[in-house]
C-alpha cells in the first residue's frame, strides 16, 4: 500500500503542504526558540549588577546639618561634599559671579533655586583627582573660604568654583533633587 506525502490542500491554490514542509517549519521554530533561550543569559548578563544599581543614587537626610556645617558622603566611590552655607558664604559667592575665573559659572548655576543655602559638589579636585580640604572645622579653606587642595595649591570659593591654582574646572555639581522630609537624592 502506498502512502501519500500530501496532507492538506492550501485553500484551492493548487499547492499542497507536505509532512516534510511541516517538519521544516517546526524544526526552524524550535531552533529559533532555542537560540533565544541560549542568548538570553548572555544578554541579561550585560545589565548592571545590583550593587552598581544601588550606587546609582543615594538619599541623604539633611535634618541635623546646621548652617555653616559640611558633611561628606560617598556616592559611586567618590566623596560628595554637602555644605549648608551661611548667608555670608552665599553673598560672597554671588558677589564673585563677575570675577575673572578659569571656568566661569554663576552661583545660581551651581545651586538650585529656592535651595541656595545647600551646595552639593563631588569632592574631587579637577586637577589630579585629590580630595580638597575644607570640610572639617579648622581645616584650610584657602583665600576664598571654600576648599583648598594642598597637593598643587588649587583654591575653590564658597560655590566650588576654581579661583586660583592649576585646576582647570570647577568642582563638579552632581545631579540631585530635593525630596520631601528634608532628604536630598543624589544621582
Amino acid at each position: 500500500m502506498a502512502t501519500s506525502n500530501k496532507t492538506a490542500s492550501l485553500g484551492g491554490h493548487g499547492e499542497a503542504v507536505t509532512r516534510r514542509d511541516f517538519l521544516y517549519v517546526a524544526t526552524a521554530a524550535t531552533g529559533a526558540v532555542g537560540a533565544v533561550a541560549a542568548a538570553w543569559p548572555l544578554i541579561n548578563n550585560m545589565n548592571p549588577a545590583a550593587d552598581t544599581l544601588a550606587l546609582a543614587s543615594i538619599e541623604v537626610p539633611l535634618k541635623g546639618i546646621e548652617v555653616g556645617q559640611s558633611v561628606t558622603v560617598k556616592w559611586r566611590g567618590k566623596p560628595v561634599f554637602i555644605r549648608r552655607r551661611t548667608a555670608d558664604e552665599i553673598s560672597k559667592a554671588q558677589a564673585a559671579d563677575k570675577a575673572d575665573m578659569p571656568d566661569p559659572e554663576t552661583d545660581a548655576q551651581r545651586v538650585q533655586k529656592g535651595h541656595e543655602e545647600w551646595l552639593i559638589l563631588v569632592g574631587v579636585c579637577t586637577h589630579l583627582g585629590c580630595v580638597p580640604q575644607g570640610q572639617q572645622v579648622g581645616s584650610d579653606r584657602g583665600e576664598y573660604g571654600g576648599w583648598f587642595c594642598p597637593c598643587h595649591g588649587s583654591q575653590y570659593d564658597t560655590s566650588g568654583r576654581i579661583r586660583k591654582g592649576p585646576a582647570p574646572k570647577n568642582l563638579v555639581v552632581p545631579e540631585y533633587t530635593f525630596e520631601p522630609n528634608d532628604i536630598v537624592k543624589i544621582g
